[in-house]
């Protein structure tokens, strides 16, 4: 029997479900975490709570499950968009605070880009409106600290959504790369396309080196090292939580559709 190990990555918890080949539900871990709020309107999350409470979790998931690590065939992982981090390719060390997707920060800049007349160019490139919802702006903001800056000129700078961080986390820096939903959601990334837009890129003063390679939905990205779980165990799907939650829904086909009510 073939069992799938399930990583949610969500706002206010990390959760984890073992499957077995019929899609039973077999073992659960869950680790809830506090957010950070500096100021009004801001809010964070400690990369480090990140990836304790997602680590537990797959590991509970496994230790109530009937199966040893060594009999899972792969790991998928769904996680809250649009949530930032930069880190540091050689310490793996995140170079700020997370600013999660809730978080206000960049509203005047978002401001200042509709009055450069980006609205137009924003929504063709991404299908996407100005707000500071989405990572541009908040990558932009985190690339104005001068440790950010000078890791940036040695080549040795990252950006990653959350999946991102996992994957690099868990391959132990093998693997830097996003599905394309979660690229979708930074607004930096060309939906017609399927690149990173150099047009945006130019905007906002972002790197290309910093960038995640986008691939598939399903796609092969690397194997979680065998020191977080007991086996090494391929990762081989990525989706945003509200993508995820579409297909997990059962909307599959053309006309369906799914709602989704708070968060």
């Amino acid at each position: 029997m073939n069992y799938i190990l399930a990583i949610d990555q969500g706002t206010s918890s990390s959760r984890a479900i073992v499957f077995d080949d019929v899609g039973n539900p077999v073992g659960e871990g869950s680790c809830p975490f506090d957010q950070i709020f500096p100021r009004d309107g801001w809010v964070e999350q400690d990369p480090e709570v990140i990836w304790n409470t997602t680590l537990q979790a797959a590991r509970n998931a496994i230790a109530s499950s009937p199966v040893e690590a060594a009999g899972i065939a792969a790991i998928g992982i769904t996680n809250q968009r649009e949530t930032t981090l930069l880190w540091d390719a050689e310490s793996g060390e995140a170079v700020h605070n997370a600013i999660v997707w809730q978080d206000r920060r960049t509203a005047e800049r978002c401001v200042q880009m509709q009055t450069d007349g980006m609205a137009t160019t924003v929504n063709d490139v991404t299908g996407l409106v100005i707000d500071p919802y989405f990572s541009s702006t908040k990558v932009e903001w985190l690339l104005r600290d001068p440790e950010a800056q000078r890791l940036a000129r040695s080549g040795r700078l990252r950006f990653g959504t959350v999946d991102t961080f996992l994957v690099w986390r868990l391959t132990g820096g093998r693997s830097h790369a996003t599905d394309a939903t979660n690229a979708a959601r930074t607004q930096l990334f060309d939906i017609t396309r399927h690149v990173w837009s150099d047009i945006l890129l130019d905007y906002f003063g972002i790197p290309a080196s910093l960038l995640p390679e986008v691939k598939d939905s399903v796609a092969d990205y690397g194997r979680a090292e065998a020191q977080w779980f007991g086996a090494e165990i391929p990762i081989f799907g990525i989706a945003g939580d509200q993508q995820a939650a579409l297909i997990g829904q059962g909307c599959i086909s053309p006309g369906m559709v799914k709602s989704t009510y708070g968060t």
